[in-house]
């Protein structure tokens, strides 16, 4: 499984409601338990007009199937090649 950012111009969504977050999360998760493939939802960072969610999922082309299921855009998606954290610096060099 791949792990993938997607970024969603959304107008206003930082001002979302709690129940307009709750209601986008509940369009998200029906969505995933009627597509019949490996799908897991990690997270969504949300800031004045856009959403950044990270997902894992088989390949960039079920993630589209996702956005377009749930009527999200899903303007940009990056597959994530590596992950680098505060911890990264102390990690011995590989050969």
């Amino acid at each position: 499984m791949r792990k993938f950012i997607i970024e969603r111009e959304i107008p206003g969504a930082g001002a979302m409601t709690a129940e307009q977050l709750r209601s986008v999360a509940c369009t998200s998760n029906g969505v995933l338990k009627e597509m019949d493939v490996p799908y897991h939802w990690v997270q969504t960072f949300v800031t004045g007009d856009k959403m950044y969610c990270v997902h894992i999922a088989p390949d960039e082309e079920t993630v589209r199937e996702h956005a377009r299921r749930g009527g999200f855009p899903a303007d940009r998606i990056e597959e994530v090649k590596t992950i680098i954290d505060p911890t990264t610096e102390f990690a011995p060099a590989s050969a």
